[in-house]
C-alpha cells in the first residue's frame, strides 16, 4: 500500500517575458535555519557554474530570490515568480531543499543566460513517502571508491534536487575488500562524511548492514556484533533506518538473524533514539521463510517494516498480502544489473551480455517505468539497489516517479537533460536516452537503429561545448552510443566469417578433414575490422579514458585497476568472441588428434550440420529471440518485469570462455515456474527423440522434464558437466495427439536466486 502523503501540483504559467536574472540577488529570512542557508549556496553555486554569475547573499537591489517558510503537505513547496521576483516556500525543512531544486530545474541557464519565465505559480509535494538510492562507497562499485568528499556532496545535493529524500549507505565491513587502491579515505570516515552531507540536504540516512557472521547462536559472536555496529552507529551523525538483507550476503537462519537485530535495535537507539529496524527475506528458501513470517507474526516493536528486494520468494504484492498491515513494505529495486539480476533486459543480444554485460552504462527509462508502475502500490516508497553510478538516469526516473507517479518519461528525462546537460540539447539529449535503451531491444543484428543513435550522439558531440565535453553524464552516453555500434559492426563481420568457416566444413567430403579444417581456421583468424569500426573502437578507449579522469570510473582491470571485469571493467571485454570460434578450434584441436579419417569427416559433419534436426525435426536456439518458435515466453514485460511467471533470456559460459554461442545463451525460469516449450502438427505415427542442452549457471540443480504434465521423460537429475548435449525418448503417446508440451522444473520450495531451470538447445527429431 502506498502511503500517500497529500500532494499538490499546481502550475500556471503566464505569456509574460522571461524574468532576467543576471543581476538577482538571495534573500533569506533573518532567523533563517541552516537548511534555508544551504538551499541558497546551493542555488548559488549550481547558478555560477552553469552562468559565470554568482549571486549575493541579502543584498539590496535586482531581482530577488527568496527563500521563505510556509505550510502545507510534508516536504512540499511553492514556487512563484512575478515581474521582479522569485519567491521558493518550503513546508518544512525538505519542502526548502526540494524548492530550491524546482527553481534550479526550472530556470534556462547557460553561458551568460539565467532567467526563468515569469507567472508560475506551483505548489507541489511528493506522493510516495520513501524516495531514496544506495550510494556504495566500496570497492565493488564501478566508480564511487574513487569519489571524494565533494564529489560525494554533489551527487547527494543533485540526488535532493530532484526530489529523493534518502540516502543508503553501506558499512565499512561488508561482502567486499577491505581496502580499494582508490579510496581517497578509509570506508568508515568517508561513510562519516556522507551522513553528515545527507543530514545538511535534511534527507534520511539509511545503512544497508549485512549480517555476515558465521554462528550469532554464539554469545561471542553477538557481543562482536553489537560492538562491532555500535561504533558506526556512535560515529554517524544522522542515522534514521538500519536495512539488514536476509542473504545476498548471509546466510543466518531466520529466527537466530531477527533476535539479533532485536538486540541491535536496542544497541542502535543508544544513538539514535528514532531510527528504526527493517530487514528482508531475501534468498530463504520456502521453509525459511515461513520461519521468518512467524516472527513478523507475532508483531516485534523493534520492527519497522519489510523489504522487498532480490531474491524474495515470490512477488512484492505477495509479501504485501502476508505482512501484518502494521508493517510497511519498502521496495529494493535493482535498477543497475543488466543479467543475473532481479530485472534483467528483456531479451538481451547474446552480443552485448558477452561485452557489456552485467554493469554497463545502462539507461532504461521505459523500463524503470514499468517497473516502478508495476510494484511500487505495494509499498511506502523505495531505496534503489545501485552498484555505482552506471545507471544515473534510472536513478532520476525513480525519483521523478515517487514524487509524481503520473509523470510522463520523455519529460523526467527532459528536466534531466535540461539541468544536467543544459537548455540547449535538452530534447535531443533525452531522446538519446530512449534511443539508448532502443539499441538493447530485439536482435542486434537487424537493429538499424543501433547507428542512427550514434549519429545523433556524434550530432550533440560536434557542437558541445568544452565543458559539456568534460561532462561525465555525457560522457557515459557518448561511451554506450560507441560501445553499441562498435559491438554491431564486429557482430556482423564475425558472423559472416562463421558462415564462411563452416561453409568450408559443408564440403569435407570433397576437400578431406585437413584441409576442411586449416581452411574454417585461417578464415576465423583474419582480422576483418573496417577502417570504421577501428575507429569507433579506438573512440571507445578515449572515452573510457575520459570517465576515468572525470568520475573515475573503472572500465578496466589492467588500466583502472576495477576490482573485477563482471563489475563494470567492460573496457576489457570489446574484443570478446562474438561467433563459435573459440569453441570450432578446440574441437579441431581434439579431431585433429584422431586418426581415422572417417572419423574425422563425421565429426565435421556433425558441426556443419549442428542445428538440423534432419526431416521432420525441429531445433529451437534458446536465448536466441529469432531461433525459440516452441518456447512458451509467458506474461507482457510490463506484467512481469522481474519475470517471476514468464521464461526469460539467461547467459551462462561465455563463447570466450570456449561455450558455443547456442550454450551461452538459455532460456530459464525463476523458483519453482516451470519452462515450457510447445509443438503442434506433429505426425502421431512417428516415433521422436528429444536432444537437448540443459546449460546456465547452475550446474548443481536438478531438473525434471515431463511431457504433456503427466510422462515422466525424465525424473530430478544434475545437468551434465561439462555442457553436452543428451538424448532422451519421447513415448509415442505423448505425440499421438499430434501436439507435446515439454515441461522443466527443478525441487520446489528453493531459494537463493531462484535460477536453475536453464535450457540452451533442444531437437526434437523424428525418427
Amino acid at each position: 500500500m502506498i502511503r500517500s502523503l497529500p500532494a499538490i501540483l499546481l502550475l500556471t504559467v503566464s505569456c509574460a517575458p522571461a524574468l532576467d536574472l543576471k543581476t538577482a540577488v538571495i534573500r533569506l529570512r533573518p532567523n533563517a535555519a541552516p537548511v534555508e542557508k544551504k538551499a541558497a549556496t546551493m542555488i548559488a553555486e549550481e547558478v555560477e557554474k552553469r552562468t559565470q554569475f554568482r549571486l549575493p547573499l541579502n543584498p539590496a537591489g535586482g531581482p530577488v530570490i527568496s527563500i521563505e517558510r510556509g505550510a502545507g503537505p510534508a516536504e512540499g513547496y511553492t514556487l512563484v515568480t512575478t515581474a521582479n521576483s522569485v519567491t521558493i516556500r518550503g513546508n518544512d525543512d525538505r519542502g526548502v531543499i526540494f524548492g530550491a531544486g524546482y527553481f534550479l530545474r526550472q530556470a534556462a541557464m547557460s553561458r551568460q543566460k539565467f532567467d526563468i519565465a515569469e507567472g508560475l505559480n506551483t505548489a507541489s509535494a511528493p506522493k510516495i513517502a520513501i524516495r531514496g538510492h544506495q550510494l556504495g562507497y566500496r570497492p565493488k562499485t564501478n566508480a564511487y571508491d574513487g569519489w571524494s568528499v565533494p564529489l560525494w556532496e554533489q551527487y547527494i545535493r543533485e540526488l535532493a534536487i530532484f526530489g529523493a529524500n534518502t540516502v543508503e549507505l553501506i558499512p565499512p565491513r561488508s561482502d567486499d575488500d577491505a581496502d580499494s587502491p582508490h579510496f581517497p579515505l578509509p570506508p568508515m570516515d568517508m561513510m562519516v562524511e556522507m551522513s553528515r552531507i545527507a543530514n545538511e540536504y535534511a534527507m534520511d540516512v539509511s545503512i544497508w548492514y549485512p549480517a555476515m557472521d558465521e554462528d550469532y547462536t554464539n554469545p561471542k559472536t553477538v557481543d562482536f556484533a553489537l560492538k562491532e555496529w555500535a561504533e558506526v552507529f556512535r560515529r554517524l551523525p544522522r542515522i534514521d533506518a538500519i536495512f539488514v538483507p536476509g542473504g545476498d550476503p548471509g546466510d543466518t537462519p531466520p529466527k537466530v538473524l531477527l533476535a539479533l537485530l532485536e538486540k541491535q535495535t536496542e544497541n542502535l537507539h543508544k544513538y539514535h533514539p528514532k531510527a528504526q529496524m527493517w530487514v528482508s527475506p531475501q534468498s530463504f528458501d520456502r521453509a525459511g521463510f515461513n520461519d521468518f513470517m512467524s516472527v513478523v507474526d507475532q508483531r516485534p516493536k523493534w520492527l519497522a517494516g519489510l523489504v522487498f528486494g532480490p531474491q524474495v520468494r515470490g512477488s512484492i504484492a505477495e509479501l504485501r498480502a502476508r505482512t501484518p498491515q502494521q508493517y510497511p513494505i519498502r521496495f529494493y529495486p535493482d535498477i543497475t544489473h543488466s543479467i543475473s539480476s532481479e530485472f534483467p533486459v528483456p531479451d538481451w543480444d547474446f552480443a552485448y551480455a558477452t561485452t557489456e554485460a552485467r554493469e554497463v552504462v545502462n539507461p532504461r527509462p521505459v523500463g524503470e517505468a514499468a517497473i516502478f508502475r508495476r510494484y511500487v502500490q505495494f509499498s511506502k516508497g523505495f531505496v534503489t539497489y545501485s552498484e555505482g553510478c552506471n545507471d544515473d538516469v534510472n536513478k532520476f526516473i525513480w525519483s521523478g516517479l515517487g514524487w509524481n507517479p503520473d509523470a510522463k518519461v520523455a519529460d523526467l528525462l527532459r528536466d534531466y537533460s535540461r539541468f544536467f546537460v543544459g537548455p540547449e540539447l535538452a530534447d535531443a539529449y533525452a531522446q538519446g536516452q530512449l534511443a539508448l535503451e532502443r539499441n538493447w531491444r530485439g536482435a542486434l543484428a537487424t537493429n538499424g537503429g543501433v547507428d542512427t543513435t550514434l549519429a545523433q550522439f556524434q550530432a550533440m558531440e560536434r557542437t558541445a561545448t568544452p565543458r559539456l565535453k568534460q561532462n561525465w553524464r555525457f560522457q557515459q552516453s557518448l561511451y554506450r552510443a560507441h560501445y553499441d555500434a562498435f559491438v554491431r559492426r564486429r557482430l556482423a563481420i564475425e558472423t559472416e566469417q562463421e558462415n564462411r568457416a563452416t561453409a568450408e566444413l559443408q564440403s569435407v567430403a570433397k576437400t578431406g578433414s585437413l584441409k576442411a579444417m586449416d581452411a574454417a581456421e585461417a578464415i576465423l583468424d583474419a582480422d576483418l575490422l573496417t577502417p570504421e569500426a577501428r575507429a569507433l573502437r579506438a573512440r571507445v578507449f578515449e572515452l573510457a579514458e575520459a570517465l576515468f579522469q572525470s568520475i573515475h570510473m573503472q572500465l578496466s582491470v589492467p588500466r583502472y585497476q576495477a576490482i573485477a571485469l563482471g563489475r563494470g571493467a567492460n573496457l576489457d571485454a570489446i574484443d570478446f568472441a562474438l561467433n563459435n570460434r573459440v569453441w570450432l578450434k578446440n574441437q579441431f584441436t581434439q579431431i585433429r588428434a584422431l586418426t581415422d579419417e572417417k572419423a574425422r569427416v563425421a565429426r565435421l559433419s556433425q558441426i556443419a550440420n549442428w542445428t538440423n534436426p534432419g526431416p521432420g525435426g525441429f531445433y529451437d536456439d534458446l536465448g536466441d529471440i529469432n531461433k525459440q518458435p516452441h518456447l512458451v515466453p509467458g506474461l507482457p514485460f510490463d506484467s512481469d518485469p522481474d519475470f517471476l511467471k514468464s521464461a526469460y533470456t539467461g547467459f551462462g559460459q561465455m563463447p570466450q570462455q570456449g561455450a558455443r554461442v547456442s550454450w551461452f545463451t538459455n532460456a530459464e525460469t525463476l523458483d519453482d515456474t516451470p519452462l515450457k516449450l510447445r509443438y503442434t502438427d506433429l505426425d502421431p505415427t512417428a516415433h521422436y527423440v528429444l536432444r537437448v542442452v540443459y546449460g546456465g549457471t547452475t550446474p548443481k540443480t536438478r531438473m525434471r522434464l515431463v511431457a504433456n504434465g503427466g510422462i515422466e521423460i525424465h525424473p530430478f537429475r544434475a545437468k551434465p558437466v561439462p555442457v553436452a548435449p543428451i538424448e532422451f525418448e519421447i513415448p509415442q503417446a505423448a505425440t499421438a495427439s499430434g501436439e507435446l508440451t515439454l515441461e522443466w522444473t527443478k525441487p520446489a520450495g528453493g531459494g537463493g536466486n531462484g535460477r536453475g531451470v536453464q535450457v540452451s538447445e533442444a531437437w526434437l527429431i523424428r525418427k
